[in-house]
């Protein structure tokens, strides 16, 4: 199983500064990729524009939306913008799509929420036929292709159109359904070979209670749930180990660790436990 991590994105007050250096120590360290989540109405930085700042100073690990809101942008907006980060890369770009589930984000793009799956399945479909020969460019190889979500639907998407499914998050077991699920749509369509499956956990060391704070903030339109995602919260080394032994147990093929403090002290520590 390989292990990437998150840029910190997503957590407010993250410079540009740091983004960029946690992806160049990233880079150097035992981590086979870099990886952002997507949100629109909060204090982060756009997933693509981040994954773009983190090609420029990267050469080796690949480059990942885990996940990305597709229908927050038009298909063909959505495609010029994948090509672009996997040009910038050198072909190093996975690009993990869902339709998210925050209101806000919907409206302020404004998008109507109830067709987001329709939506999502119009651009899987575009990038996996209408992209080429459109002349958005720069032209490139088909780039590797990930769908989340928990639904039947989901599922079906990413058998139709993807390479592999990207998890949600939780507990080993919680993937380890998932994973079954994902199997499963794929041998209904009767696609060759196995789904990649990605995974995700979240991770803070030096400041513990800081780190779950901003995952109640940041899920906390989930409700009372955002308080179980801030327990599932990794905090020592021997729970990364625990987790990453869960996963790697499950089937998983790669495990993405996101930061929850932007601490370059923790991208170390991880580092470190890890090695």
């Amino acid at each position: 199983m390989k292990i990437g991590i998150g840029l910190p994105n997503t957590i407010p007050g993250t410079s540009g500064a740091l983004l960029v250096e946690w992806a160049r120590r990233a880079d150097a360290g035992p981590f086979a990729s870099v990886a952002v989540l997507d949100r629109l109405v909060y204090d982060s930085i756009e997933p693509f524009a981040a994954l773009s700042a983190a090609a420029a100073v990267t050469t080796r690990v690949r480059l990942a939306t885990n996940i990305a809101i597709g229908p927050l942008r038009g298909p063909a907006m959505l495609a010029k913008q994948a090509v672009s980060v996997d040009a910038i890369s050198n072909g190093r770009f996975t690009l993990g799509l869902g339709v998210g589930a925050r209101r806000d984000d919907y409206e302020a793009a404004g998008v109507d929420r109830r067709t987001r799956g329709a939506a999502l399945s119009e651009q899987l479909a575009y990038l996996r036929g209408q992209l080429d020969g459109s002349g958005i460019g720069p032209p490139r190889p088909a780039i590797e292709l990930l769908v989340g979500g928990s639904s039947g639907a989901a599922f079906a998407r990413m058998a139709r159109y993807a390479d592999g499914y990207a998890h949600g998050g939780g507990p080993p077991r919680a993937f380890g359904s998932a994973a079954t699920r994902a199997r499963a749509a794929w041998r209904d369509l009767e696609r060759t070979g196995e789904p990649k499956l990605w995974g995700q956990g979240y991770v803070a060391f030096g400041d513990p209670d800081r780190g779950c704070a901003y995952l109640r903030d940041y899920y906390a339109f989930t409700g009372p749930f955002a308080e179980k995602i801030a327990a599932g919260n990794l905090t020592s080394a021997r729970a990364v180990k625990d987790f990453v032994r869960g996963y790697e147990a499950e089937g998983c093929d790669e495990l993405i660790l996101y930061p929850t403090v932007a601490d370059l002290d923790d991208l170390d520590r991880l580092a470190e436990v890890l090695s």
